[in-house]
């Protein structure tokens, strides 16, 4: 894969801004969604809303109940494990602005999670970023080949965002491992993961994990994310929370409670979601096997497509636009190969979408959108 901002070494910022095509490019320029990377979001109907609640500030780290129903995802560690943040989002600042410092290495992967690859830079770090492996998971030999003296953190997605692949668990012990042996830490990314039992961090000093209700649960507004991890740690990012957001809303919170009460329910909804959704992306893509290869996701809501055309990824995700479809180019996750597709769709959406990708990859297909 060609990395947008280089290989292995210290990235700037240089890729195509995820939030600049979400919120400025593409905005109100589509009528089919294929780009997002979550299901559909709920409607506050689906929830129980508790009209008899306080409306006050609530606590840095999360109520008591949230964070005993969050320990409890991870089977294993108490509410002291836990802090709740707004969305996983503020829990992945948080965590690198307790640990990182100037001068420090971290590690991170492409294509990947665009805050992922940016925030160390920001905080004076230096980033070294590595490529995943030729069947997309992480290589733990070239990692501890990589590694530094000055090693302080190892971050990366599993399930990855955007490759849909997971982390083999032997390179998570090995990289567990090798973060211990140099008093660093693992980041694990486990947004979407809808279970969390198996995560590497339990049990693991060295390990934190991030995860919210954003994707798999499709209630990004809720804006409830969290960090799991060491009581130490997660301790130190709730006080520096205090610098930031303070607390969550305790409407928001007392809705998560609801919503974690019922996560069998909501873990059937999102795989009734994702299975007839990713069979029509595979037959699609197998129509299109001269253009595009699908990689097949493991547990993902969307799918990572590489081109095979010699197109620039975000040069077709902008004829896709023109065409009313919204994809995310490759090129906000560092890398110009591929795109991100959504499928965890009603079925009559993700037809007509594909239809209408079908039109673009052809070599006569509709311009760019300007």
């Amino acid at each position: 894969m060609t990395p947008v901002a280089g290989g292995a070494g210290t990235v700037a910022p240089a890729y195509y801004s995820i939030a600049r095509w979400t919120f400025e490019d593409s905005a109100g320029r589509y009528d089919i969604d294929l780009g997002n990377s979550y299901v559909p979001s709920h409607p506050l109907s689906d929830l129980t809303v508790p009209t008899a609640l306080t409306l006050d500030y609530g606590t840095d780290r999360g109520t008591a109940e949230l964070r005993r129903l969050i320990a409890g995802l991870y089977g294993g560690g108490g509410p002291e494990s836990v802090t709740v943040t707004h969305g996983a989002q503020e829990a992945l600042f948080l965590l690198f602005d307790v640990l990182v410092r100037p001068g420090d290495q971290v590690i991170a992967f492409t294509p990947g999670w665009q805050p992922l690859l940016d925030l160390p830079s920001r905080l004076g770090a230096r980033t070294t970023v590595l490529p995943y492996g030729p069947d997309l998971t992480v290589d733990a030999a070239a990692v501890a080949a990589a590694a530094g003296d000055d090693l302080r953190l190892i971050a990366l997605n599993s399930p990855c965002n955007p490759t849909g692949r997971r982390i083999g668990r032997r390179a998570l012990r090995e990289l567990a491992a090798l973060a211990a042996e140099r008093d660093a830490y693992l980041l694990v990314d486990e947004e979407y993961a809808i279970d969390l039992s198996r995560s590497a961090a339990v049990g693991r000093d060295r390990v934190v994990s991030v995860s919210g209700l954003s994707k798999t649960y499709g209630l990004p507004g809720l804006r409830i994310g969290w960090m799991y991890g060491a009581p130490d740690l997660v301790r130190a990012c709730a006080e520096r929370k205090f610098l930031t957001s303070i607390a969550n809303s305790v409407l928001c919170e007392a809705l998560a409670c609801s919503v974690l009460e019922r996560h069998e329910e909501f873990a059937r909804e999102y795989r009734r979601l994702c299975a007839p959704g990713l069979r029509l992306v595979e037959e699609w893509a197998a129509r299109h096997g001269d253009a595009v290869r699908l990689v097949p996701p493991q547990d993902t809501p969307f799918a990572w497509v590489l081109l095979r055309t010699g197109e620039p990824s975000l040069a077709l995700c902008r004829r896709a636009l023109a065409a009313g479809v919204l994809l995310t180019p490759g090129e906000t996750m560092g890398c110009d190969e591929g795109f991100r597709l959504g499928f965890a769709r009603d079925p009559a959406t993700v037809t007509e979408g594909l239809a209408r990708l079908d039109t673009v990859l052809r070599p006569d297909g509709p311009p760019a959108a300007p």
